[in-house]
């Protein structure tokens, strides 16, 4: 807990600098540069197979830091970044300049609502807003906020609204260690905590958080 209220202390300073990314995105490039996109996200950022992420409405900032950290951890032979098999490839021959026009773009479009299912609401909204301090589990709200927005400034990812399955498959490899691009830890932290039916039931709350 120490270490996650040290790093959201640390942000609130950062936050006070400019918003703008190392490179200003174009959306109309972007768009003409997402076609090979659309096959696994689609062509309006709303991955039409679950075990993509929706990238409509995503924030900017966030969608830069993944693409530049999947390039890292092609680069780097998984020693840094993010690596991914098939993502970590595609990221490979692009520029910053391609980063910036792509997110500039999937966060110009509308994210498609989901459904939260009625037997998990309120587990699901008690761990999500509350956490668990007997287990050391933080509110996720501390850094994704009520609604599952999350912050552009932080690099904190809009949840809301995403794939189930998804956000299942992040939290499980934030878990076993397969990813470790997050801020400190953060996330590794939290969801070596988490058990199999926490991940499910989160998973599927936020697949309608709004």
């Amino acid at each position: 807990m120490k270490k996650i209220a040290l790093t959201i202390t640390v942000l609130l300073g950062a936050l006070s600098a400019s918003n703008a990314t190392a490179f200003d995105g174009d959306v109309n490039a972007g768009k003409e540069k997402s076609a090979t996109c659309a096959a696994c996200h689609g062509p309006d950022g709303n991955a039409p197979v679950n075990i993509y992420p929706k990238l409509a409405g995503q924030h900017p900032d966030y969608i830069l830091k993944q693409l530049k950290d999947l390039k890292l951890g092609m680069t780097s032979g998984g020693k840094e970044g993010r690596m991914d098999p098939v993502m970590s490839a595609m990221a490979m021959p692009l520029s910053e300049q391609d980063m910036a026009d792509l997110a500039a773009y999937f966060s110009s479009l509308n994210m498609s609502e989901g459904a939260t299912p009625k037997d998990v609401v309120e587990v699901g909204k008690k761990l999500y807003k509350s956490g668990d301090a007997s287990r050391g589990i933080p509110s996720c709200t501390a850094c994704h906020g009520p609604r599952g927005n999350g912050s552009s400034l932080a690099k904190f990812p809009k949840i809301s609204f995403q794939h189930p399955e998804y956000i299942k498959s992040q939290l499980e490899k934030f878990r076993d260690g397969t990813r470790n691009n997050d801020l400190n830890g953060m996330m590794s932290d939290i969801a070596s905590k988490l058990t199999d039916d926490d991940i499910e039931v989160l998973s599927k709350y936020l697949g309608g958080l709004h």
